[in-house]
């Protein structure tokens, strides 16, 4: 409690507006790229909610928001996926109760250049693919020819291991046990992934939903037989699509005072609306203007 405490101190900063010093709260909210466009704008909208309170987001990955969890030095962590055991216990011997909250859902999609004619694959064929024991290292071994891929090499675009979707399109396509290939392009952000495909006729990469644009395309997924599904916001809030996952802050402790305040905004109509606009699933439906 008293860590708690002195972060809270730490985060209420003196502002002058009009020539009038006020008291401001400062809440600082760091972690997943994945969520960072939607915390940014669940900040700039909480400005009209409590013009008192300030929050301030920044990115650096899940592994970024979580190791500031651990270390006390963040009030609320972003991160697309949970944290683990290892890092649960981290923080409780440093006097941290890391408490999680679903936010929302998201689907992970496979990204290809807009000429690439694969407009759906198997989870065995991204296996293959990302796989270190997969075979697949030109899109013919896909069964794929890609137009303006003239090397025919498959440029395997993945993010840097810090990052929650790097470790949650791990374990949902290559299993708990399995391991990336080597001579993966590791992009730091998840807009970076996106941007590159964009650019590399010969490219695959993964990233959030809410990046996708007219200039790639979404690969339709299937999984042990099924027909294949595109992601969406739909698919990944009836579970249907393969790759989905929930979104998660995590408060040290039970959330209080002004950050239960924020935190209870977030979950309601209004904050669920915003990152349904971002292009996520919201955490229950929700009538949106």
């Amino acid at each position: 409690m008293a860590m708690r405490n002195l972060r809270l101190c730490v985060g209420v900063a003196a502002t002058v507006v009009a020539g009038v010093a006020e008291s401001r709260t400062v809440i600082q909210n760091k972690g997943s790229d994945t969520l960072v466009n939607v915390a940014q704008a669940w900040a700039e909208a909480y400005q009209t909610v409590n013009p008192d309170v300030a929050i301030a987001v920044s990115g650096g990955g899940s592994g970024t928001g979580i190791a500031a969890m651990i270390n006390g030095t963040v009030d609320i962590a972003n991160a697309s996926r949970k944290m683990k055991e290892k890092e649960v216990g981290q923080a409780k011997e440093r006097g941290q109760e890391p408490v999680e909250h679903v936010v929302g859902f998201d689907a992970l999609a496979v990204y290809l250049h807009k000429d690439n004619p694969a407009s759906s694959l198997t989870i065995e064929q991204l296996q293959d693919i990302y796989g270190r024991k997969g075979k697949a290292r030109s899109w013919s071994d896909v069964g794929v020819s890609v137009p303006g891929c003239d090397s025919d090499e498959l440029v395997v675009v993945s993010r840097q291991n810090n990052s929650g979707t790097y470790a949650y399109f791990k374990e949902a396509v290559l299993g708990k046990k399995g391991k990336y290939r080597s001579g993966t392009l590791d992009m730091h952000g998840s807009k970076d992934v996106v941007d590159l495909v964009e650019k590399t006729p010969c490219a695959i990469g993964y990233s959030g939903l809410a990046y996708a644009n007219e200039h790639v395309q979404l690969v339709c997924v299937s999984k042990d037989g099924a027909d294949c599904v595109t992601p969406s916001v739909d698919t990944a809030l009836d579970g249907s699509y393969p790759i989905a996952r929930p979104l998660f802050m995590y408060t040290n402790g039970e959330p209080e005072g002004d950050i239960k305040a924020y935190m209870d905004w977030v979950m309601s109509d209004e904050g669920q609306c915003i990152i349904a606009a971002k292009g996520y699933a919201p955490v229950r439906k929700v009538s949106c203007n």
